[in-house]
């Protein structure tokens, strides 16, 4: 019994030592969560959502590591939202729901919809504020930052499409590898670069590459004032007659269906096809592509036709609108640390988009970059042919419609003149409204 007794004794001191070195070892890393959180809660907490992964989600993450790192003010968290179309209608669902990012990246064409639907903030008072010089921006770049004569969105990661070659199979060929000035030329390099199993370029139906044909037509997709559509006159009307001769002689492949862009990555990556048209975005992951499939490649301006003529691309960064004072400060001091001049080298060296500051391309390193791949500096040759693209509220169904025509065109063997006339009509009473 007395041993028994002995025994509980122990145990019970035992338990009364653990409990209280348990309580002791709780209550140091309550003390240390509780300093953690204290650290958190002393920091403004903004959210960025971005689109697009890969390279362009790498630069996003790693550029908003080091802002962080950078200052001990505000902490940005940054959130992957899929494509520019999955990144725009979440925001416009979290706008709603009153849980919007406080930065966010708007596709160019979509500043106006934003803007004038007043979920984004007016910037200007902010630039005045702290004398930021607009003209360090590219002027190529700017035409889709302002609406109403307010600039809402900041140039950040910015392309052009450009031409990507296959300089191998061009070589072999016995083609210039500098590539194709015109369309006449480029007509000549998929007949040359077209045999076997290879075709001269897989283009899959896309508005962005359809404007730029338009533009080298000397065309609009608009009228100059909005009111109604110009796609249908003759440089689009044009453009489209190129495509479908192209495509009926089996000189360029136009896949369809939601994996066109893939199967155009997959076959310039096999040797499928020889040159495919894809953003500047696109450059460090193709240059990868080519090394790792142990092909050169070569990038050049967009072949002219009456003029040379591209559509400028991607994303401006933009404040959502509503914010109280301490936020907006805090979405202010990001947007403008993510496109001063050092961010904006990194990112144009990490990805290929466009340096958006003047002051950028004239740094050391791009220079140096420009001398080691001048692959990377062809974009920023092609930005003096750059325009803007429409911003109307009606411009991403116009251009669905657009792409739904032209898919017809090649597929049913409509003419040109009157898929294009077709879709004029849809479009027009969508501006009408």
């Amino acid at each position: 019994m007395k041993k028994l007794y002995g025994f509980l004794i122990m145990m019970i001191a035992l338990f009364i030592v653990s409990a209280c070195s348990s309580t002791e070892s709780a209550g140091t890393e309550n003390k240390e969560n509780s300093n953690e959180a204290s650290a958190t809660e002393d920091k403004i907490e903004i959210k960025f959502w971005y689109a697009w992964g890969d390279k362009i989600g790498e630069n996003n993450e790693n550029l908003v590591k080091m802002f962080n790192e950078s200052q001990d003010k505000i902490h940005v968290t940054a959130e992957y939202q899929g494509t520019y179309d999955e990144l725009h209608a979440k925001t416009q669902a979290a706008f709603a729901a009153k849980n919007a990012p406080e930065v966010t990246m708007n596709e160019i064409a979509s500043i106006g919809v934003f803007a004038k639907s007043g979920m984004t903030q007016d910037l200007t008072p902010f630039i005045e504020r702290d004398d930021i010089n607009l003209d360090d921006f590219n002027p190529g770049l700017m035409g889709n930052s302002y609406v109403d004569d307010k600039l809402y969105g900041l140039p950040y990661l910015r392309s052009t499409p450009i031409l990507y070659m296959n300089t191998t199979l061009l070589e072999e060929a016995g083609l210039d590898p500098a590539g194709p000035k015109d369309w006449t030329e480029f007509e000549e390099y998929l007949r040359a670069l077209t045999k076997g199993e290879t075709v001269g370029m897989t283009m899959p139906v896309d508005i962005w590459m359809y404007e730029a044909f338009v533009a080298q037509g000397e065309g609009k997709m608009l009228s100059d004032d909005a009111s109604q559509v110009a796609f249908n006159e003759k440089a689009g009307v044009e453009a489209l007659e190129f495509w479908k001769k192209l495509e009926k002689e089996g000189l360029i492949k136009i896949p369809g269906g939601e994996e066109a862009g893939e199967v155009k990555k997959q076959d310039f990556a096999n040797g499928r096809s020889a040159m495919i048209f894809s953003s500047t975005a696109d450059l460090s992951y193709n240059l990868s592509v080519a090394e790792e499939q142990g092909f050169e490649l070569n990038t050049a301006f967009m072949p002219a036709n009456k003029v040379h003529g591209v559509p400028t691309g991607g994303a401006n960064l933009v404040m959502t609108a509503g914010l109280d004072e301490e936020k907006q400060n805090a979405a202010w001091e990001f947007i403008k640390w993510m496109t001063a001049t050092e961010q904006t080298v990194y990112a144009s060296s990490y990805t290929g988009y466009l340096p958006s500051r003047l002051s950028a391309i004239e740094t050391e390193e791009m220079q140096n970059l420009y001398k080691e791949k001048p692959q990377f500096k062809v974009a920023v040759d092609q930005l003096q042919y750059g325009q803007a693209r429409p911003m109307v509220e009606a411009y991403p169904e116009i251009s669905k419609i657009i792409m739904d025509e032209i898919s017809r065109t090649i597929l049913e063997d409509l003419k040109p003149q009157d898929a294009l006339d077709a879709a004029a009509e849809k479009a027009n009473k969508l501006l009408e409204k």
